[in-house]
């Protein structure tokens, strides 16, 4: 038995899209401007920002595509990997000086570029309810 799905109404895929299309436009640019003040793209500062701030030293290692990623930080000099014990199949990334330097270095363009393209579109009231939306879609 087949269910019918209704698409989505005018409102529901003016926010879906619109949703899409800003986060699209605000990754291209605040990669386009990591790159052009650090020659470090959007995705190499994620990584090295998540072990910057979220693991201050290592995080475990799995994934393919994280693993290539990682593996380009390796050859930059910005992390360095150290066997794990526990699982033969992964290993550490531990941020190095070099990476430190340089995440540290594109953390303000980076959070300049947010607040320009983003936050300074919204009052602080505003980017309350923004947070509370995205905290709901976030919960399961």
């Amino acid at each position: 038995m087949a269910t019918t799905i209704s698409r989505l109404d005018t409102r529901e895929l003016r926010a879906w899209r619109g949703l899409l299309r800003v986060h699209a436009q605000l990754s291209k640019a605040l990669d386009a401007q990591l790159i052009a003040a650090h020659g470090l793209p959007l995705s190499s500062y994620e990584v090295l920002m998540y072990l910057f701030d979220e693991l201050a030293d290592s995080v475990l290692l799995s994934r393919s595509g994280l693993t290539r990623l990682v593996d380009r930080l390796e050859r930059e000099g910005y992390l360095e990997r150290c066997s794990c014990a526990h699982d033969a199949r992964g290993a550490f990334a531990v941020l190095t000086p070099a990476g430190r330097e340089k995440v540290e270095a594109a953390r303000a363009t980076h959070l300049a570029g947010v607040r320009e393209l983003f936050l300074s579109h919204f009052s602080e009231d505003e980017l309350d309810v923004l947070g509370d939306a995205m905290d709901r879609v976030l919960k399961p």
